[in-house]
């Protein structure tokens, strides 16, 4: 369970940067803070993820 939640971290920081990219290229500003949010969200996951892993050693 847990790889796949930071799989899915992963995931979410990867589609943030493309968004953020294609926002900034597009001159699109919602697209490109659609990208800074999701890449926000898999930051969370990231650190959540790793709070567990030092209760879980």
């Amino acid at each position: 369970m847990a790889g796949e939640q930071k799989a899915k971290a992963k995931v979410e920081q990867a589609e943030g940067k493309a968004k953020e990219a294609a926002g900034r290229a597009l001159g699109d500003e919602q697209l490109e803070g659609e990208g800074r949010t999701e890449q926000a969200k898999g930051d969370a996951r990231t650190a959540k993820e790793k709070v567990k892993d030092v209760f879980r050693h």
